[in-house]
């Protein structure tokens, strides 16, 4: 990836959440991991197809609680959350923004979000790490690059600017209305900060045998 494409900033991010439809009993993060050692191989959950974040969040839930889910694929994050809505697929590890709604309604239980801290947009829901799976972070994160070989200087401008305008309260709250939050980060961070999550995903998925569509 980095040989193609130049890091120029991180603009923002925003966690998925661990909900299940209220049919299930689960009412924690510890109470799915026990269910789900109790019946392995018989808990089903909903993403936004193979390769998806929504995908990856579970594979890593999966990975360090030592226990086997069913994948069941959609095309999309919009027929995924259908089917968890109808309690067709009791679990999702969805957007917050296709996800949160639904948690505010009560249609559906948000048990945590993935992020490595609580979300300034989510107060209430405790991370999956706090609430019994130490380690355990994935952020849907947005960035800018530009083709490699882009020169420095003009690498260097875009990175100011874009990290400028990401602080900026307008910006902000209208991130925040999607359940994301701005995280700007210059050229340098940024190029560190995407080379770990290469090197973490690529253990997951070599660790779990994950394919993509």
């Amino acid at each position: 990836m980095l040989r193609d494409f130049q890091p120029v900033a991180r603009l923002a991010d925003a966690p998925s959440i661990l909900a299940v439809h209220p049919s299930l009993p689960a009412r924690s993060v510890k109470d799915l991991i026990a269910m789900a050692r109790a019946r392995p191989g018989e808990i089903m959950y909903a993403s936004a197809g193979a390769g998806t974040s929504t995908h990856l969040a579970a594979a890593l839930f999966e990975h360090l609680a030592r226990v086997k889910l069913v994948h069941i694929p959609y095309k999309g994050g919009g027929p995924a959350i259908v089917d968890v809505l109808a309690g067709q697929v009791p679990v999702t590890f969805g957007t917050a923004a296709s996800v949160s709604p639904h948690t505010k309604s009560g249609r559906l239980r948000g048990l945590a979000v993935t992020g490595g801290k609580r979300s300034a947009v989510l107060p209430d829901l405790p991370t999956i790490a706090e609430s019994g799976l130490p380690g355990y972070e994935m952020l849907n994160w947005l960035g800018l690059f530009t083709p490699a070989g882009t020169p420095r200087a003009v690498v260097e401008k875009l990175s100011v600017e874009a990290t400028r305008i990401m602080r900026t309260p307008e910006v902000r709250e209208r991130l925040n209305a999607q359940g994301a939050e701005p995280s700007p980060l210059g050229t340098e961070e940024f190029t560190v900060f995407v080379k770990s999550e290469v090197e973490k995903w690529a253990k997951v998925v070599a660790a779990t045998g994950m394919t993509a569509d």
